[in-house]
């Protein structure tokens, strides 16, 4: 019979990200239609705090690593106590939120413990009485569903897949895991240095995505270039609707002939073919022909929009749920003089 286990870091404020909760609900979901028992595993300095959050989840067990060596991610530390997790536990599936933290361990922990693991998985269920794994290829083009006969088995979930978990808060008994941790830990954190959340423009957690396409830094109808009055325009904007930044390729491309671009942007904000596949409720494309290598990254965005002088572009083509046919500088002008 399977047993399930969630695997949690801590955030440093004690409390659980919603990334993990998003895990924490496939993994209750599965140990449900498995008919199998629920573990919680949690990773931190202190993880009391964190287990009486979600104590009411359904959950058989609660397993815990604390320690100040375990509050910063860190690959030797991290896969110690994620396989003292699943050894203490029992656990043949263990579940984890495919975070940069949880899936640069995961794969070495299975590894580790002889078993197998799956990373970039969107779906979970079960089919003739075992667990099955769904997982898109070929930039959402096709999906697998996955069944491993190999235990312990891990699954790296991607986020924005499942619904946070709301679970009671209430007392939760947690019991020691004591990891095995390698003589002579080599890496050491000295410190963090994050930009504050007004410079921040990759927002994963936002409601809207705003793309900015190559059009802004082309002439406009005075025959000018106004690269400048672009950022502003852009970057006003992301700063009142807290919306995420993209682009499309094309714009990449610019920067890499040398040509001028928007400063804030680089190619970790590029969406679609070979970029990311963000997931937002809603999506507005500016200056963006909505060409199908860059629309495939918007097949999790709820509703699309965009704005384009090309009556007849890509987003014409049936792929925005609304089109403005205008000038992108007008209308972002007029937004901004309209938004509190």
């Amino acid at each position: 019979m399977d047993k399930v286990l969630l695997i949690a870091p801590v955030e440093c404020d004690g409390s659980l990200g919603k990334a993990s909760l998003e895990a924490l609900t496939a993994a209750r979901d599965l140990a449900g239609q498995l008919g199998a028992p629920l573990c919680v595993g949690l990773v931190g300095a202190d993880v009391q705090a964190a287990a009486d959050s979600v104590a009411g989840c359904g959950a058989a067990e609660f397993y815990g690593v604390a320690g100040a060596e375990y509050a910063q991610p860190r690959y030797a530390t991290d896969a110690a106590a994620f396989a003292a997790l699943c050894k203490a536990s029992g656990a043949t599936v263990a579940v984890g939120a495919a975070t940069s933290r949880v899936s640069r361990a995961l794969p070495g922990v299975a590894a580790r413990l002889g078993g197998v693991c799956d990373t970039g998985v969107t779906a979970l269920s079960v089919q003739d009485g075992k667990p099955v794994a769904t997982r898109w290829y070929y930039r959402q083009r096709m999906y697998a569903e996955i069944a491993r006969p190999a235990r312990p088995w891990f699954v790296a979930l991607s986020t924005g897949c499942f619904a946070p978990c709301e679970a009671a808060p209430g007392k939760a008994q947690v019991a020691a895991a004591a990891p095995e941790l390698p003589a002579g830990v080599r890496s050491k954190v000295t410190g963090m240095i994050c930009p504050s959340a007004e410079e921040q423009t990759i927002r994963p957690d936002a409601a809207l995505l705003f793309v900015a396409g190559a059009g802004w830094t082309k002439k406009q109808a005075d025959g000018q270039a106004h690269l400048t009055e672009a950022e502003q325009l852009i970057l006003g904007f992301l700063g009142k609707a807290q919306a995420s930044l993209g682009t499309s390729k094309s714009l990449v491309d610019l920067s890499g002939e040398g040509q001028q671009v928007m400063s804030f942007l680089t190619h970790m904000h590029q969406v679609g073919q070979t970029g990311a596949t963000p997931r937002h409720a809603k999506g507005l494309a500016t200056c963006c022909h909505g060409e199908e290598p860059h629309t495939v990254g918007w097949r999790f965005i709820g509703e699309r929009r965009a704005v384009n002088l090309d009556a007849s572009c890509g987003w014409a083509q049936g792929k925005a749920d609304v089109l403005y046919v205008a000038d992108a500088f007008e209308v972002m002008r007029k937004v901004l003089e309209l938004m509190p």
